[in-house]
C-alpha cells in the first residue's frame, strides 16, 4: 500500500485554481459506451479539451470539420503510459477499430494523423 501523503485542505476559493478535463456524463451513463475503458473515456475528455486549441489555430478542414493533431507520443506523455497502451486507447475510440468517437486520417510518413472528434450527442444523419 502506498504511503499516504500529508496534504493540506482546500481553503476558501482555492478550489477554483485548477483547469479541469471534462468528460461527458453520457460516456459514463449511456449503455452504448459501457465497453469503453475508463482510461479511453479520460482520453476522449482530453481530446475534447484540445479542440479549443484547434479552433485557435484554425484547424478546420474544407468541410468545416474541426480536427486535432494528437500523436501517440502525446497520449503517452499525458497519460504516462507505454506506446502499446496509447495505441490501444486510441483504437478503442477509433471508428475503424473501436466505438467510433474519433476518426483518424493518416497524413503521411512522419506527419501526425488528423483526429476528427465525433459528436456522439448529436442526432445521427
Amino acid at each position: 500500500m502506498p504511503q499516504s501523503l500529508n496534504l493540506p485542505y482546500y481553503l476558501g476559493y482555492e478550489a477554483e485554481q485548477y483547469a479541469f478535463y471534462r468528460i461527458p456524463k453520457l460516456l459514463i451513463t449511456d449503455e452504448r459506451f459501457r465497453s469503453i475503458s475508463v482510461e479511453a473515456k479520460l482520453l476522449y475528455g482530453m481530446i475534447l479539451n484540445r479542440m479549443s486549441l484547434s479552433i485557435k489555430n484554425g484547424w478546420i478542414d474544407e468541410q468545416n470539420r474541426i480536427y486535432i493533431n494528437f500523436t501517440v507520443l502525446d497520449v503517452m506523455e499525458m497519460l504516462h503510459c507505454q506506446k502499446q497502451k496509447a495505441i490501444k486507447l486510441l483504437d478503442e475510440l477509433d471508428c475503424t477499430k473501436g466505438i467510433g468517437l474519433i476518426e483518424r486520417i493518416r497524413k503521411g510518413q512522419g506527419k501526425p494523423s488528423r483526429i476528427y472528434i465525433k459528436n456522439f450527442a448529436a442526432p445521427s444523419g
